[in-house]
């Protein structure tokens, strides 16, 4: 009993003059593991304890104990004063590490927060809605039914003969006059989806719908709207115009174009030498969409239009294909 009890003894001693005399962090560490690891000096006593007497057992487990209990107290301690003291060394006047840049927003994601940005800075909200959608929000209820010539158009990834990938964003505009009153004044970005693929088309693209719907809402009001979108898009002094077209859910319906980025309306390869680049569809919406929908067409009038956002972003960074946004190559994401 004597002998366990002058071991820990002079255990105690050595470890805690060890502490005292530790100048870092490892060194308190390698005590730690000297005396309280798995075959550390402290941890074979209380391993031996077991074969002690019963009288003897209690006393010599308790001593150890409340030893190993101070040398952790205290190594926790001393590593603490230790970290402090390393803090204290910093020197916060150097300036400080510019952290490296290995990323940036992808030219489409930037494309498209300025064309949300804005719209929002006009009023208009952003809506969202399911990329997998119902036959009738993406065709029926934009006034287009089966077997209508436009669906054609539209080259339709089906999941079943009722469930489409969208098309267009226009479904998200009917989601939302389900549920809304008029007033109504949202833009509706989003992934979509069709069965083409070239230079100039992808199977998977971003769109920007958009949709104003109140009294007396007239198709002026829609071209200010455009023109101004177009100024802050491509900076003042590009011009629009535009042209009659036919989309089944807006009547009358248009097609916009602008001068050409290209060349600045003297005729180039990009612009079929016109002048004049195409850049997105337009129109009031038809008075039967609004009936699908619950409004009234002899109150409420309405506009609708629709942009390809990768369309958008060819025409404003200079690109030819429209594939180098779908490729991954950082020569070319880089740029951006």
């Amino acid at each position: 009993m004597k002998t366990f009890i002058e071991e820990i003894e002079a255990i105690e001693e050595e470890a805690i003059k060890a502490i005292e005399e530790a100048s870092s962090i490892e060194e308190i560490e390698a005590i730690r593991v000297k005396f309280l690891g798995r075959k550390g000096k402290l941890t074979q006593i209380l391993r031996k304890v077991k074969e002690l007497s019963p009288q003897e057992r209690p006393i010599i487990g308790k001593k150890a104990n409340i030893l190993k209990e101070k040398l952790e107290n205290l190594i926790e301690k001393a590593i603490s004063e230790k970290k402090v003291i390393v803090i204290k060394r910093l020197d916060v006047t150097l300036p400080g590490r510019r952290p490296h840049t290995f990323g940036t927003l992808h030219p489409i994601t930037q494309t498209l927060r300025e064309i949300c940005e804005i719209f929002c800075n006009m009023g208009f909200e952003i809506a969202e809605g399911p990329d997998v959608e119902l036959d009738y929000y993406n065709f029926e209820a934009l006034n287009i039914p089966p077997h209508h010539p436009a669906r054609d158009m539209q080259d339709t990834f089906y999941v079943s003969e009722e469930v489409v990938l969208r098309t267009h964003t226009s479904s998200i505009q009917i989601r939302v006059m389900e549920k809304q009153p008029p007033p109504v004044r949202i833009i509706a970005p989003g992934a979509v989806y069709r069965c083409d693929a070239d230079i100039r088309h992808t199977p998977m693209f971003h769109q920007v719908e958009g949709l104003l719907v109140d009294k007396n809402v007239s198709f002026s009001q829609l071209k200010g709207i455009l023109t101004a979108f177009m100024e802050a898009l491509f900076k003042k002094g590009i011009g629009v115009r535009f042209r009659p077209s036919f989309f089944p859910f807006t009547e009358p319906s248009a097609e916009m174009d602008i001068t050409c980025v290209i060349c600045g309306g003297r005729g180039c390869r990009v612009c079929g030498h016109t002048g004049w680049l195409e850049i997105l569809g337009c129109g009031m919406v038809h008075p039967k969409v609004f009936l699908n929908v619950g409004y009234d067409p002899e109150v409420y009038t309405g506009f609708a239009f629709g942009m390809g956002v990768e369309r958008i972003a060819m025409l404003k960074y200079g690109i030819d294909d429209i594939r180098l946004f779908f490729e991954n190559d950082l020569r070319f994401l880089k740029q951006f």
